[in-house]
């Protein structure tokens, strides 16, 4: 039988390798957060990785390394699935497209869903679309006929989007027809939530500024739960997911009121 403390280590690594792939950097205390470890059993795994060239340093953390072998083959599996996982948030995005009305005004949080679903609106005759997105503001910069209101902030370079008291201030006051979000976990005991406590507060501003709420999350994020809440389930009015997603969880939450709808990944 193999030690199981380096059975442990080697599970622990490979959630790291997901975790820097799926963003393209990550900051020890991201990190740290998302595993539920110290950030020193963090930097210690850190250094091996790197040591492999698994991935490369950068100021505050880590960020993924193009065409590195990895010794962990759970690693590699969930790899090479972001393909898969790729496919089934562009049609979680296609969904959400559908949902979204012309010449109204909408409110879109940071991830690579939401960068998505804009890029299918650029395509919109009339919209308005405020956002802390860097990724939204690309998707929408040679949509003339989308209006874009970006609520600026403190750059949080993992998720490409301004964060923190002062895009909390920029949201008061603003209202839109729906929200859309995407966070890293949804669960029907604590709805969507995020490892990080800044990013969290901000969507919190964003889900409030909503009339609706639109979750999009893709099936590895449902029955997922993170250290911070951001949208409690009865705030969630509608989520869009993908066929894989596990169907206790998504009964539970069609249980707790909330309007859950299936993207076609054949679309």
């Amino acid at each position: 039988m193999g030690d199981p403390t380096s059975m442990l280590i080697a599970e622990r690594r490979q959630r790291i390798l997901e975790h820097v792939h799926s963003r393209g950097f990550a900051s020890f205390r991201e990190l740290a957060d998302a595993l539920g470890t110290s950030e020193s059993t963090v930097r210690r795994d850190l250094r091996s990785l790197i040591g492999e060239g698994l991935l490369r340093a950068t100021r505050g953390g880590v960020a993924q390394t193009a065409n590195a072998a990895s010794p962990f083959p759970a690693a590699d599996a969930a790899l090479a699935a972001g393909d898969v996982v790729a496919a089934e948030r562009e049609a979680i995005a296609a969904h959400a497209a559908t949902l979204v009305e012309p010449g109204t005004a909408i409110l879109l949080g940071p991830g690579r869903t939401t960068a998505a679903l804009a890029r299918r609106l650029a395509e919109m005759p009339s919209l308005t679309v405020v956002t802390n997105s860097i990724r939204v503001v690309d998707a929408l910069i040679d949509a003339p006929q989308v209006e874009v209101v970006v609520v600026g902030g403190a750059l949080r370079r993992s998720i490409h989007a301004f964060v923190g008291p002062i895009t909390e201030q920029n949201l008061e006051g603003l209202r839109g027809a729906q929200t859309f979000l995407s966070g890293d976990g949804v669960t029907p005991e604590r709805g969507l939530t995020t490892p990080n406590v800044f990013a969290a507060a901000t969507d919190q501003a964003f889900a409030a500024a909503g009339r609706e709420v639109v979750v999009l999350a893709d099936h590895s994020k449902i029955g997922h739960d993170t250290m911070c809440q951001t949208v409690a389930v009865e705030r969630m009015n509608v989520l869009v997911t993908d066929p894989k997603a596990d169907p206790v969880m998504i009964e539970r939450l069609a249980e707790a009121r909330v309007d859950v709808q299936v993207a076609d990944i054949n679309r």
